[in-house]
């Protein structure tokens, strides 16, 4: 069966950029195929930290014979149009001029041979490699080629032949001498012309060998220490580490972000165990797993108890004589020293309380047109009050959580660990002796972070979380910073479809046209004096931007909702009386409702119970949509 292979071979390719590039090379060769008249069986891309690679099945041997017939411009039309049609024509086309319904036309009828397939692949392997989407490319040497890294090789093969290909350079004047003395740094031949050759893996199989297909591509790659998939290499990683966790009696933590992330770093995945200071057994759980998981990329293991083992499993890239024990010493090492920062925050942090930290927000600003943190933690703490009775909660204890939300962005673990900010405030806020429902209240007011993110239920937790949400949002639509496109800076689209959630989940009822005028007033009052320069943007004509932000800012919401709902899986035709009643939770006005609920067959008397009751009636009602007749 007729088949293109293509390998690019460079230095290492950054993990978080290597699945799209798989899918960006199949996605160019294929369409461009496509686009030449040339179908295919099948085609799959493969990506290592060093090597782009695509294989495609059943192209024929030529692009098929062209025989159609194409319509010009008018007889009478200007010279410039006649010439430009004549000129696009291929060589043997004949030319006619035609009388039609609509006047007389020039057509052409266009016999064309196909072409050989080789040659058509030789012109997308250009087109492709030339116009390749890497977020960020680099040039190196002489080679005018923008790509992510130096490239080493190219491999290209059509029905077991090399394809005559090569990369196009441009001279660039001073790069030669530079270039001639960074040899060593780039063992490259330039201009790279493709080729039957490619090399195994950098330490263990450097030396170049041929290869006459796919599958004896695959083969040699495997026996040069080089596992071709990624998705096979995860799973070497993942038994592997099994296999170790099993020995020692733990259980190796599920993570399988961080799992596809190490299989772009290995191109031959060897796992090992290696061992935690016990000294540091005392830091929070989640200071341990974050500098394991994002500066080290090591696995976390549990114990029987399902709390925290002193072990980790780390992946190195080759076999060693020694089977790993320097890689592991290595690596135990530079934890010790990433933990030993952490302790020393941890035992610092302690010192002071978290209350005595709020003062140090001052200095961090929030947005320029809205003041620093603290300001936004002042207009918090009056909100998350205003609906302390709404959830259930505590108004004493709600303010007091959300003064304390943003104290931990001060101190040095979170400078350090910007990812467990609200988290840290928790163990902070427990140190200092605040209740539970404070310290809780505190780590989670960041939450619902996403779809599969879970929300608050606690009274003092939801207070605060809803009127963190509810601050920004109001805030930036009274700046004019609202979400267009697929661009969301500020992550408004996320906060909104928390505080739908938030409402949903814990089955509240809340006036969210009452709430947002509380709120942008707060905002103005609070912002204009404290922000030079403020008066300009929302401060002069406070009646009209509330006036025009609220009914914005509901239709919004009710855009999120409608998504969410979907995301649900609601079906289409239940949707809007399900909508309906969310709305109400959602304080939106009464119009329409009623005459949803009677489409439904339902009273006056049963529209009033429904509208207040819990979340199961809600979806009660969706299960009957109203028929109309």
């Amino acid at each position: 069966m007729p088949e293109l292979l293509l390998e690019l071979l460079s230095e290492e390719i950054p993990a978080r950029m290597q699945a799209r590039a798989a899918d960006d090379l199949k996605r160019l060769v294929c369409d461009r195929l496509k686009k030449a008249g040339l179908a295919f069986d099948n085609a799959d891309a493969f990506v290592t930290p060093r090597r782009l690679a695509l294989v495609v099945d059943g192209i024929p041997d030529s692009t098929p014979d062209i025989s159609e017939e194409r319509r010009g411009p008018r007889a009478d039309a200007p010279e410039k149009a006649v010439a430009g049609f004549k000129g696009s024509l291929p060589d043997g086309a004949k030319i006619e001029k035609r009388e039609t319904d609509k006047g007389e036309f020039y057509f052409a009828q266009v016999e064309q041979k196909g072409r050989k397939t080789e040659y058509v692949i030789k012109d997308i392997l250009g087109g492709t490699l030339n116009n390749f989407p890497w977020p960020k490319s680099m040039k190196w040497a002489e080679c005018d080629l923008p790509w992510v890294r130096p490239l080493h090789n190219v491999l290209g093969i059509y029905q077991g032949k090399v394809i005559p290909f090569s990369i196009a350079l441009k001279s660039r004047a001073g790069k030669r001498a530079w270039a001639e003395s960074e040899s060593n740094l780039y063992d490259t031949e330039l201009p790279l012309t493709a080729n039957n050759e490619t090399r195994g893996h950098r330490f263990l199989s450097p030396k170049s060998f041929k290869v006459k297909d796919f599958a004896d591509y695959k083969a040699k790659l495997e026996k040069a220490y080089v596992i071709l998939d990624a998705a096979e290499r995860a799973a070497v990683i993942e038994k592997q580490a099994q296999k170790l966790a099993k020995a020692a009696k733990l259980e190796l933590k599920d993570d399988p972000g961080l799992l596809a992330e190490v299989a772009g770093l290995v191109e031959w995945p060897v796992v090992l165990m290696g061992t935690i200071d016990e000294a540091f057994m005392e830091l929070p759980d989640e200071v341990l797993t974050t500098s394991m998981r994002h500066h080290q990329k090591y696995f976390a293991l549990l114990d029987t108890k399902g709390t925290l083992a002193p072990k980790f499993i780390v992946v190195a890239n080759t076999e060693t004589s020694d089977k790993g024990k320097a890689v592991v010493a290595g690596n135990e090492r530079v934890l010790r020293a990433r933990l030993s920062d952490a302790k020393f925050f941890w035992d610092q942090d302690r010192k002071q309380t978290l209350d005595s930290r709020v003062d140090a927000l001052k200095g961090r600003v929030f947005h320029a047109k809205l003041g620093t943190v603290y300001d936004k933690v002042q207009r918090v703490e009056a909100l998350a009050g205003a609906l302390a009775e709404t959830c259930g909660a505590d108004a004493t204890d709600t303010k007091w959580a959300a003064r304390l939300t943003k104290a931990d962005l001060s101190t040095g673990m979170v400078t350090e660990f910007p990812d467990l900010q609200g988290v840290m405030g928790r163990y902070y806020a427990l140190a200092d002796g605040e209740k539970p429902e404070v310290a809780n209240a505190i780590a989670e007011h960041y939450a619902p972070q996403g779809p599969g993110d879970a929300c608050p239920s606690a009274p003092v937790s939801i207070a605060v979380a809803l009127a963190d949400k509810i601050d920004s949002l109001v805030g930036f639509w009274s700046i004019d910073e609202k979400p267009t496109g697929s661009k969301d800076p500020f992550a408004l689209r996320r906060a909104t479809l928390g505080v739908i959630r938030l409402i949903i989940e814990n089955q509240l009822r809340l006036n969210l046209t009452k709430i947002f005028d509380i709120t942008a007033r707060g905002i103005i009052n609070r912002v204009e004096p404290a922000v030079p320069g403020a008066t300009g943007h929302i401060g002069k004509v406070p009646e009209k931007i509330i006036e025009s932000l609220i009914p914005d800012l509901l239709s919004f919401f009710a855009d999120r909702l409608k998504v969410h709902l979907r995301e649900q899986g609601v079906p289409h035709d239940q949707e809007n009386l399900r909508q309906e009643h969310e709305h109400r939770r959602l304080g939106f006005a009464d119009k329409e409702i009623g005459a949803w609920f009677g489409r439904a067959g339902l009273t006056a008397k049963e529209t009033e119970h429904l509208s207040g009751a819990p979340l199961t009636v809600a979806v009660w009602v969706a299960e009957k949509p109203p028929t109309d007749t």
